[in-house]
């Protein structure tokens, strides 16, 4: 099948991961992330099939504890996601999209999401709970056990805490596929 001419925006999409799996399949992959693209200036291309939105959870994690949050700063982003989505789907043939945050403060402003996974489910290791908010088809649970050397998110290793955060922030490979598979 020719995937070609079926756009995938991913959001704030970092290193790609969540998108690889299109991307492999010769799906059109637009990866909106700074520093070379500022979803906040984004204009929607026209014959979007899908979006991806993985906004910095940052103001929104509950790991941040009792620092001071900047919810503002957060929502801006956010906005310009579903705003996204919002013309891609008034304007466009977009098919499905699917924005992503840790469990947090996030509900407080989108409400209760569709669904609330964790990566182990699908082949991960990893246990961080996930919101998922959006129109798509929710992968297949695959795992019902947590494997013996579960890793959770907070322990993850990494030198500086900015680059814990990052590497913290990459949607595992299991997920990805799972995901794809469901939303091809």
């Amino acid at each position: 099948m020719n995937n070609a001419d079926k756009i995938i925006l991913d959001l704030c999409g970092g290193t790609g991961a969540w998108s690889r799996p299109y991307a492999d399949a010769g799906y059109d992959v637009r990866n909106i992330t700074l520093p070379d693209y500022d979803i906040c200036n984004f204009t929607v291309p026209e014959n979007v099939w899908g979006i991806l939105a993985a906004p910095p959870c940052n103001e929104f994690s509950i790991a941040k504890g009792s620092q001071k949050r900047d919810f503002e700063k957060g929502m801006k982003i956010v906005k310009a996601c579903l705003e996204c989505v919002w013309i891609a789907r008034m304007y466009n043939g977009l098919q499905w999209w699917c924005l992503e945050n840790p469990v947090g403060f996030l509900r407080q402003f989108l409400g209760k999401p569709a669904h609330t996974i964790r990566y182990w489910w699908y082949g991960d290791g990893l246990d961080k709970r996930t919101d998922l908010w959006g129109y798509f088809t929710l992968p297949k649970r695959r795992y019902f056990q947590p494997p013996e050397l579960l890793k959770r998110i907070r322990d993850m290793p990494g030198g500086t805490d900015q680059h814990r955060q990052l590497n913290r922030a990459i949607t595992p490979s299991g997920f990805a596929r799972a995901f794809f598979e469901a939303n091809s």
